[in-house]
């Protein structure tokens, strides 16, 4: 692995491999999320089977609905503008793909570890919005573009609680680096304590609380799922969407619940490390092998909360919806901010 990582690639060279193992990811945490959670795990607490023919246990499902959209017509409808309406899924992809750039999975394993990673990662999450729009206003129906107006309305509102649960992180660790992030989690201690570190999921439950909430509305789910509501909007800015483009949004989403339960577990649990009281080993090149998978583990945690929310708690109205961000997610992240800093200025 040492060897492996120390090869002096040429540019060019280092660039399209980091692309395309980020485009090869994206797909795939799509179908994972989607069959492991979706598909499997909440349908039997539910006590239903789930598809059960395309392959073991219906292990293939999600491929063959898959390779159902592709082979489906790519329709526009006829006042649609054309270009905007093809480019809208594209643009919302991209904003997903652009978030898994900053993602580290071990102490080199990142394809680009940025000293402002959160930053970087919170500013172009917020692209999706953009895509969003596009398709509401392109589709040329107004289910579409209601869908694409509640989107945005929603998307700006829980933008704010997202970026101010972050802050408290952010103060506790001193740096908006991941990785020094995920270092300052591994190597802390609780009471001088440091069997465990100091994940901040410990100090920042209420931080935790807040992000999941958040990105339970930045993905448009239950119980925030206005903007594609099918019994009142009938799927909002996708219902004119055929195809591969459907399919686009699709992965999309499910892709972008897996970044964004990787942000969770690196901002709260410690991301792929291991705490250093352990031994030297927590910090050496093993953990580039033993990291991706102590991250995925985590991530599968986070994303069971949110697919549990999901189909757990029933659709707010819209005021709700709103309320709910600028009455109690926003008010509470404030407080904790402050009680943060007076906390890392004191002790």
């Amino acid at each position: 692995m040492t060897l492996l990582l120390s090869i002096d690639l040429p540019y060019w060279a280092d660039t399209t491999i980091k692309v395309l193992v980020v485009a090869a990811l994206v797909p795939l945490a799509a179908l994972i999320l989607g069959w492991t959670f979706l598909l499997k795990m909440m349908s039997h607490m539910q006590s239903r089977l789930g598809p059960m023919e395309a392959g073991p246990h219906g292990l293939l499902q999600l491929v063959a609905d898959g390779v159902k959209f592709i082979q489906k017509q790519d329709v526009f409808p006829a006042n649609a503008d054309k270009r905007v309406f093809a480019l809208a899924p594209v643009v919302v992809l991209m904003s997903t793909f652009l978030m898994w750039v900053i993602l580290p999975a071990g102490p080199v394993l990142v394809v680009e570890d940025l000293d402002t990673g959160i930053f970087y990662a919170l500013a172009v999450s917020s692209l999706s919005v953009i895509g969003v729009l596009m398709a509401g206003w392109a589709s040329a129906n107004k289910y579409a573009l209601m869908g694409g107006l509640r989107a945005a309305g929603q998307l700006i509102a829980y933008e704010l609680p997202l970026v101010l649960a972050v802050f408290g992180v952010v103060i506790q660790a001193g740096t908006l680096d991941l990785q020094g992030i995920i270092h300052a989690q591994n190597s802390g201690s609780i009471f001088g304590i440091d069997l465990l570190g100091n994940p901040y999921i410990l100090t920042q439950f209420v931080g935790f609380f807040i992000f999941i909430a958040a990105v339970q509305a930045e993905l448009t789910q239950p119980p925030f799922d206005m903007p594609v509501a099918e019994s009142e909007i009938v799927g909002g800015y996708q219902v004119e969407y055929t195809g591969f483009r459907f399919l686009f949004f699709f992965m999309g989403e499910f892709a972008t619940a897996f970044v964004f339960a990787g942000l969770a577990a690196v901002l709260f649990l410690g991301g792929w490390g291991l705490p250093t009281s352990w031994g030297s080993w927590t910090t050496g090149d093993f953990m580039n092998v033993l990291g991706p998978g102590i991250l995925f583990v985590k991530v599968m945690f986070v994303s069971f909360l949110i697919f549990w929310f999901r189909f757990t708690y029933p659709r707010f109205r819209e005021d709700q919806l709103q309320r709910f961000a600028w009455k109690f997610l926003i008010p509470i992240a404030l407080v904790n901010i402050v009680i943060t800093g007076v906390l890392k200025v004191v002790v």
